[in-house]
């Protein structure tokens, strides 16, 4: 049993190129943390497990987003 669950607090979601960004504001060791989960039609996937700032995981999630579009692209 899980004594103090973590659940999510979303203070950010956006579309970028067709992906549901989600920014994700939780606490480490009385830090401030944030993350991103990215989200299309077929499934989600943590994009940014951790960031020290908000700005900094919307940057990453875009990057994320690319580098998933690059390469679908490059496959075909």
């Amino acid at each position: 049993m899980i004594l103090d669950p973590d659940y999510p607090h979303i203070v950010l979601t956006f579309t970028y190129r067709g992906w549901c960004i989600q920014i994700d504001q939780g606490e480490w060791d009385g830090e401030v943390t944030y993350g991103a989960w990215a989200n299309h039609d077929q499934g989600c996937a943590v994009a940014v497990p951790y960031a020290r700032s908000r700005t900094e995981a919307v940057l990453q999630a875009k990057q994320w987003v690319n580098r998933r579009l690059q390469g679908m692209q490059s496959s075909q």
